[in-house]
Formats: structure tokens, sequence, C-alpha cells
């Protein structure tokens, strides 16, 4: 099931390469935030009758040092006769520079370890290439493109620029780590946190920061389609200008989930300095 891959995904946010050198990026916050997961709607094609769960994402790292993610996301996934629990944990790195990213997921069903990929993505100067461990060993050269972080560094840019719709790419080592996602990224008009969001006791201190609504379309490269514009799935939040997203929703066309954050903790920021000093 492809909910794990958009809820990693989502937090990920895919972003085009062309604009924006790799060292240039606001200040991500480092940060930890829990998110209670849960089902909006399903047609009954899907057979879904109910999904809970609960999403923890863990951002840490800087410029100098690179980026460490830590994710997990866990499920339980109900239909008309059966319940099954999924759990994904995935650990990422992106060096500052946004030219490396190793990436390690692990899939359980039912707690029992159903897959594993892991591998390591160098970007070249006109592709990527990608060293797969495991499942099986295997080397895949992908259309030139970024890794999360500096992804994010884009669309924070181009918000704050003003600019409401673009097309991007991205990899993120996520189901195979064999292929490169297209999206196209519609940003709203930044807003404040009004008294009544219900998302507004776990922000804290960052209850006043802007936001701006974005909604992204994922489309598969490799569908062979013929022109078929159809994506695989959507995704809406808001993005605050450190970083941290919120009020999450993934659409799957057969049923939709909803993220809310009910809990965030701040790290302190290593201090902007160059690097090697």
């Amino acid at each position: 099931m492809r909910a794990t891959r958009l809820a990693y995904t989502v937090l990920l946010l895919p972003i085009t390469f062309s604009t924006v050198p790799a060292l240039a990026g606001p200040v991500l916050q480092p940060h930890r935030a829990v998110y209670d997961i849960s089902l909006n709607k399903a047609s009954d094609r899907s057979g879904i009758t109910g999904i809970s769960g609960r999403m923890v994402y863990e951002f840490n790292g800087s410029q100098c040092d690179g980026y460490t993610v830590k994710f997990r996301l866990v499920t339980r996934i109900s239909t008309a006769d059966s319940m099954r629990m999924t759990d994904q944990q995935t650990t990422t790195f992106e060096d500052g520079e946004g030219k490396t990213f190793s990436f390690v997921t692990k899939s359980f069903v039912d707690q029992n370890l159903e897959k594993e990929v892991k591998g390591t993505a160098r970007r070249e100067q006109d592709s990527i290439r990608v060293d797969i461990d495991k499942p099986e060993p295997n080397t895949v050269t992908l259309a030139s493109t970024q890794f999360p972080t500096q992804h994010l560094f884009e669309l924070i840019d181009k918000a704050e620029k003003g600019e409401n719709f673009y097309e991007t790419s991205l990899f993120d080592g996520s189901e195979d780590a064999d292929r490169v996602m297209l999206t196209t990224v519609v940003v709203g008009k930044p807003a404040a946190a009004g008294n009544n969001d219900p998302e507004l006791p776990a922000l804290s201190k960052l209850e006043k920061d802007k936001f701006w609504p974005v909604d992204i379309a994922y489309f598969n490269t490799e569908d062979g389609d013929g022109g078929e514009e159809m994506p695989e799935y959507r995704i809406s939040f808001k993005l605050h200008e450190n970083g941290l997203t919120r009020d999450l929703m993934m659409d799957y066309g057969d049923f939709t989930m909803t993220g809310k954050l009910v809990d965030l903790s701040l790290f302190d920021q290593a201090l902007q300095k160059p690097c090697g000093k």
C-alpha cells in the first residue's frame, strides 16, 4: 500500500532542481513532530472501513553537518472482514550540498518484516546514480533531480517569492528506490493560524508564524500511459517557513487520510557559520 510512501513524502517535499544553488536556503528548524493519522473518506471500491495511526518525524542537521531524518508511521487498516497493522521505519542522510543521499526503509506488516530497501544515491553531472544494497544489490541511473532537503529549500524560496505554480521532480529512496517522481505544485497565499485552528495547541511558540497552503500532485514517469495526465496521488498541507509541515491531507483517489499535528518538540539550531570554521 502506498500510504506509507505518501505520508513520508509529504514531509520531505519535492521541488525542482534548476534555480537554487545547493548551499542557498533558509535555516530549517530541527524538530520532532507527531501526527495522528485517520481515514477521511473511502469509496466502496477501496474496501477500507477505517484507518488510524500515528506518524513521527524527526529532522536534524545543518548545511555543514548534513541533514538526518528519522521517520516512523504505524497504521491500523480495517476492512469489512480483517484488520492489519503496518509499520514503516525510515532513516535518511543528505549531505549539506545535496550531492549524496543515503536511505534505509524497513516495512513491517503485523510485526513481520515484509521489505527492506537500503542504498545511496549520488548526483552526477546529468543524472542520479543509485547504488541499492537491499533487497538485492543493483545500480540504476535516473534522470537528474534533487534530494528532499534541497527540494524543501526551493519550495520555501518559491513561496517567499510569491510563485504559485510550478513543476518539479524528486528522488527520496522510497518504494524500490528506482524512479523519480514528477510533480505539479500549487502554493497559496501566506496566512497565520486562527484561534480555531485545531493544531494550535501543538504549535506552541510557532503559533504566530506564517504558513503557506500547498497542494502537490505526483506522477509516475514510467507508467507509459501515452500522455494520460492522471496523478498517482495528491497531497495538501500547511508549510511553515522553518520547514514544519502540518494539517496533512493524502488523497489516493479511492480513499483519503489526514494527519493532524498533536505534538511538537523544537531542538537547538546549529549556529550559522562558514563550514569548517
